[in-house]
């Protein structure tokens, strides 16, 4: 056979692995408002970037008549391109190719790439949609997750893993996300749950639909499971690109930096804050007032809006913000608060990000629904995960910081860098009313006018503990600062302690309070 045919014999055959699952397969996918595997590979890479590896790998599977089937390619594309002029690995199952579904060739092609991703040190991006294992190649299946899984965890802390849901992720594959950095989520499209609404009924004998038991709303404002919200593929595509700005592309380098812009001079930041110390405030507004160009790239947003975290910039510099939102819960601390800045902070630390902490918080949420669910264990994971760090961490505290609030929001006690405070800052075990009534309970209970010495007693304690110098003649504080000096000295903090470096005993690894 000459090279001429040869060639037209390649060409023939990679076209037919390219029609994935034929016509009306493709056709469905359209319909139901997804874009095919190679589509959304195209449109997240850079232009003409893509390269795909084992476009010709097929399923060895002989039972149950699948000796008899042709699935193109085994239902995933695999393969490698850039993104912001970088390169990625990537991976995208195809619907279309026995929905999607997950064999011992599928799992290896996937696992492939994990494996450059990690040996090249750069960014795995896969993108979920499938029907889960493909049932007839039995155990065959259940390992190909376990290989994901482990180099899930091998990853880990290494390289950006980001996880897309892009249509169904069910029973075990939706622990391979959950493993990874970032899971993006798209509106009325993803779908991810252990056991699908079949089986609970059949279980349970309840009625519901998918959407309701793990849509990407569920995910995003319920469970926790989803950093990102989109309402189209386009959006999400979008969002990956802007996360990748921000991140390195391993745990050995920094962030890139890019030319430093001032904020937008619609955030006044003296402004910003009440002076009535129980009116509440935005402190997104307080981030933008701080932050290169204003631009503030918010990390699960819908979900225990009582906590912010996300990525912003300082001359040119990605830093990572963790703050309590007033405008939620007084911004206390609660069960999924804590798990949400932990696992952020800890983020930070493992990709060379510093961490600027905004405080404002009356403590830890009380009651015994927040105690039965674990608030203790759940809580001392941030105190973990701001004491294990050792990228430079930059604290301010704009109003309240009280009891183990004060404490685990990255307070000098667990080795913040600097901390900064706002005039109006009040540090104490608890708050002025319920301090005076504690303290001074027998002199307001024999009083001839109870009210007006609890009054008294109040201020009293104002005056001497709602501000803070007392925490700044301890050494607690390192400066007392005007709001509008704010940005200035956290950049200030931040180019000083760019060469950080700090050792802690030999060990194989902590414990943390999982």
């Amino acid at each position: 056979m000459s090279l001429k045919r040869k060639i037209r014999e390649l060409q023939k055959r990679r076209q037919k692995v390219l029609e994935g699952g034929g016509e009306k397969a493709v056709e469905k996918q359209i319909a139901m408002g997804k874009l095919t595997a190679r589509e959304r590979i195209i449109s997240l890479l850079d232009k003409n970037s893509f390269s795909e590896y084992d476009l010709f790998v097929e399923h060895e599977a002989r039972d149950f008549d699948m000796d008899k089937k042709i699935l193109h390619g085994d239902g995933v594309v695999i393969g490698t391109g850039t993104i912001h002029n970088k390169p990625v690995a990537i991976f995208a199952q195809d619907f279309t190719v026995a929905g999607g579904s997950l064999g011992l060739m599928h799992s290896r092609k996937i696992t492939k790439i994990m494996d450059y991703a990690l040996r090249m040190r750069m960014p795995l991006i896969g993108i979920n949609d499938s029907g889960g294992a493909r049932i007839q190649e039995g155990v065959n299946s259940l390992a190909g997750y376990g290989e994901i899984f482990f180099r899930n965890t091998l990853s880990s802390g290494v390289i950006p893993q980001i996880s897309v849901i892009m249509g169904p992720c069910a029973g075990g594959a939706v622990y391979s996300p959950a493993l990874t950095d970032f899971v993006f989520v798209v509106d009325k499209i993803s779908k991810m749950f252990i056991t699908g609404p079949e089986v609970i009924k059949t279980v349970l004998g309840e009625e519901i639909s998918m959407e309701d038991l793990g849509g990407a709303r569920v995910h995003s404002e319920i469970t926790g499971n989803a950093h990102f919200f989109a309402y189209s593929e386009a959006e999400s595509i979008n969002q990956i690109k802007k996360l990748l700005s921000f991140i390195p592309w391993n745990n050995t380098e920094k962030p890139e930096k890019i030319k430093k812009k001032e904020p937008k001079k619609e955030f006044k930041i003296d402004q910003i804050v009440p002076d009535d110390p129980t009116l509440p405030y935005d402190v997104r507004t307080v981030i933008k007032a701080i932050v290169d160009d204003s631009d503030f790239f918010e990390i699960q947003e819908g979900w225990a809006a009582n906590m912010v975290i996300g990525f912003g910039r300082l001359g040119g510099k990605t830093i990572g913000f963790v703050c309590n939102q007033p405008l939620v819960l007084a911004g206390v601390l609660d069960v999924d608060s804590s798990d949400k800045a932990a696992r952020f902070i800890r983020y930070c630390d493992a990709f060379n990000i510093p961490i600027v902490t905004l405080v404002d918080l009356p403590g830890y949420m009380p009651g015994i629904d927040q105690e039965h669910a674990g608030v203790i264990r759940h809580g001392a994971k941030v105190l973990y995960a701001y004491s294990e760090a050792t990228v430079p961490k930059i604290t301010l505290i704009i109003r309240k910081a009280y009891g183990g609030g004060y404490i685990a929001m990255s307070s000098r006690h667990l080795r913040a860098d600097f901390v900064f405070a706002w005039p109006g800052a009040e540090i104490a075990v608890m708050g002025p009313e319920g301090a005076a009534n504690i303290i001074f309970r027998k002199e307001i209970k024999e009083a001839d006018d109870p009210d007006k010495v609890r009054k008294q007693k109040i201020k009293e304690f104002k005056d001497k503990f709602a501000n803070p110098y007392v925490a700044a003649a301890k050494g607690y504080i390192d400066a007392v600062i005007e709001p509008l000096e704010t940005r200035s000295l956290i950049l200030h903090a931040i180019n000083i302690s760019d060469n950080k470096g700090i050792s802690g005993p030999k060990k194989k690894h902590g414990i943390p309070p999982f």
